[in-house]
């Protein structure tokens, strides 16, 4: 995949300005809600490149930690949960979820002074924050039965602002799931075959024709790169001034390399070199198309004049997690400055809320956003 299929689309007028967005991870995981904290992802790759997946703070990525075989999530979920799997945390998460309210989220995000919102639709752990009809082969019924990104949507787009969506093409731990540790291991659990690459096609376009993303935000990579020309066009038709990151690596060849030892040994060494030099940070120009770039817990010191947006979480993990303290958290002077630096340099800030089960978004979250919206008021 070039960018020859859409060369000269301009980055639609209204993400170019800089601007604030929220991003919102909610999921099974906030039952456990618990990762190691402590250091950022971005400082454990640089310092403990092999393990850095599995002693991460992303308390979202708590159903691979707990596959880890001695990680400190595996060792907690044995002393907690026993044998149950991760699945066991559907129910109690649903019943929890039943108290979402979209417009209670929402006047928080308008308080905050954001210009859209990219609500996670489907995470890693592959399940569905919405009735979708496209069922998982491998885990049938894996979604919720209320339409929980229609409800945002709505009540988003009731005040003034822009909805996204957030998908995760490049992993689904339902079709395919060895433990990841490192960037090699994440890559080599692309999920293989057709199965998958139906599946993720299909629901994308369903998202597509369902919500109509102004923001079409996929993560990891795409498990075939010869979907993207067709999905984008599909995408552009749907929603002329929809805009898609640049999270869509879909080099199968690349992905099959690393199921080798010697693949395995290859990438990681390579990349390690390459994050030790950087200080923890480790970017390239995609060769697929996109409209802007992202940078996660980095500065985006070096963006080749490409339209781009930084994106954490207001404390160390996008998920919700129990397990961190409020000096874990950024204060609102400090996301101020943050979102200043971030866009004086032509970027977006997508700022990330971790709610809980039952939909609360901690105060600890919601004071820094808080400030922050007063401030930039001038209150």
């Amino acid at each position: 995949m070039t960018n020859a299929a859409f060369e000269g689309r301009p980055c639609p007028d209204w993400y170019a300005e800089p601007q604030l967005g929220i991003f919102i991870h909610w999921g099974m995981w906030a039952i456990p809600a618990w990762a190691p904290r402590g250091a950022s992802l971005t400082e454990l790759v640089r310092d403990d490149y092999d393990h850095a997946f599995a002693l991460g703070p992303y308390a979202e990525w708590y159903p691979n930690a707990m596959k880890v075989a001695g990680s400190p999530t595996a060792v907690r979920h044995a002393e907690l949960y026993g044998d149950q799997p991760y699945s066991a945390f559907r129910e109690p998460f649903e019943a929890a979820a039943q108290a979402f309210d979209a417009e209670a989220w929402v006047d928080l995000f308008e308080a905050a002074g954001a210009a859209y919102v990219v609500f996670v639709t489907k995470h890693h752990d592959g399940f569905c924050l919405w009735p979708t009809g496209v069922e998982n082969p491998n885990r049938p019924g894996w979604n919720s039965q209320r339409d929980f990104v229609g409800e945002l949507a709505q009540a988003v787009r009731k005040r003034g602002m822009r909805f996204g969506l957030y998908y995760s093409g490049g992993l689904d731990w339902t079709f395919h799931h060895s433990p990841i540790s490192n960037f090699g291991e994440m890559f080599a659990c692309v999920p293989p075959g057709e199965a998958y690459r139906q599946y993720a096609v299909a629901q994308v376009r369903e998202l597509i024709d369902r919500y109509k993303p102004s923001v079409l935000w996929n993560d990891i990579a795409w498990p075939d790169g010869r979907d993207l020309d067709d999905l984008f066009a599909y995408y552009y038709a749907a929603v002329p001034d929809g805009v898609v990151n640049d999270r869509w690596m879909g080099n199968t060849g690349l992905f099959d390399s690393l199921r080798t030892p010697e693949g395995l040994a290859g990438f990681n060494a390579m990349v390690k070199a390459r994050t030790a030099a950087s200080g923890g940070e480790s970017s390239s120009t995609p060769r697929h198309h996109f409209d802007f770039r992202t940078v996660e817990y980095a500065d985006g010191g070096d963006m080749g004049g490409a339209k781009w947006e930084s994106t954490r979480g207001l404390g160390m993990a996008f998920g919700y997690n129990a397990n961190e303290e409020t000096a874990d958290y950024l204060t609102g002077e400090a996301l101020t400055a943050l979102y200043r630096d971030v866009t004086a340099r032509g970027g977006n800030l997508l700022i990330n809320v971790g709610p809980m089960a039952d939909a609360t978004i901690p105060p600890v979250q919601q004071a820094p956003l808080r400030d922050l919206g007063r401030i930039l008021r001038g209150g």
